[in-house]
């Protein structure tokens, strides 16, 4: 998670005074290049982060290695404990983490602090969908954050496969509620929902991972890469003004409005029974107007259901 990372970053700086890219790399076992990102986004997010160029440099907190982060404007303060208090507040966190942020909220000026511990009780995040419990994630989960952190080679077995897989995880990906595994495997990098690991264990082996990996621009580009197969199937339909609202929340990015005022809305997937499927619970609502191969679904899964319940 990288609000841990940023915490994590920022009592690094609190503690060391002074530190590169690549002894916080090191430190908290991430690229450079994430490193350097981590140290402007706090910057960005007004904590008193500044970069000292030449021979000696590196990366300081206004004040040195002191803990009174007297940088911060109120307003500052507030936005950057309010951000991090959303991060915290799921089943899921570990309490290392909402105990760095407790230090966090010690280490500010004392006319900010009382604020602060009220932003940290006034922010409530529910990841959990309507009619879903608020579990802690996979079992898997936790086993593969060690892995991940301690760049340790694994053992898996995934989804219906019998034969365990043995992978070099990357990064862990969290996207909606669902947990993605990124790895190099001896196909090359493949990605894996961690829900649909059946059993993992970690070896003793040091993990291979790209010397120049940044895992949110790969994530990307696996992210771009799915769309695009998701989005195969392309049917125009019609349906009443008022609901094309509905059908831009149902499809996503995966619709596209014609014209609004008329109602005439595209919307796609990766088969034409997927999106026969996906519009068939509108009934008589909309209409498809092309192609005819989601039609011929769409008349099909009508008379299955008409054969079964008449």
């Amino acid at each position: 998670m990288r609000a841990d990372r940023l915490v994590a970053a920022l009592l690094v700086l609190q503690a060391r005074g002074r530190v590169t890219a690549a002894q916080l790399a090191e430190e908290l076992e991430v690229s450079v290049a994430t490193a350097r990102r981590d140290l402007e986004a706090l910057s960005a997010a007004g904590v008193p982060v500044y970069a000292q160029p030449g021979r000696g440099g590196g990366w300081s907190l206004v004040g040195g290695a002191r803990t009174d982060l007297t940088g911060l404007t109120e307003g500052e303060a507030r936005a950057a404990v309010w951000s991090l208090s959303a991060a915290v507040t799921g089943a899921s966190v570990s309490p290392a983490l909402r105990s760095a942020l407790r230090k966090l909220v010690r280490a500010l000026p004392e006319p900010m602090r009382d604020q602060a511990r009220a932003a940290t009780d006034s922010v409530v995040v529910d990841a959990a969908r309507w009619g879903q419990s608020g579990d802690d994630g996979p079992e898997s989960l936790e086993v593969l954050r060690r892995a991940v952190v301690s760049r340790r080679v694994v053992r898996l077995t995934y989804g219906r496969g019998e034969r365990p897989r043995t992978v070099h995880p990357w990064g862990l990906v969290e996207k909606g509620d669902v947990w993605y595994l990124v790895a190099g495997t001896e196909a090359g990098r493949r990605t894996f929902r961690v829900d649909r690991v059946r059993a993992v264990d970690i070896t003793d082996e040091r993990a291979e991972r790209p010397e120049a990996l940044d895992l949110s621009r790969t994530w990307e580009e696996i992210v771009a890469e799915v769309e695009r197969r998701r989005s195969g199937v392309e049917a125009t339909v019609l349906v009443d003004p008022g609901f094309v609202w509905v059908l831009r929340r149902q499809f996503g990015r995966h619709c596209t409005v014609v014209d609004e005022a008329g109602g005439r809305v595209r919307v796609a997937a990766h088969t034409s029974r997927s999106v026969a499927e996906q519009l068939a619970g509108w009934g008589s609502a909309l209409e498809v107007v092309e192609p005819e191969p989601v039609r011929v679904e769409l008349a099909r899964i009508g008379g299955e259901l008409v054969a079964r319940y008449g």
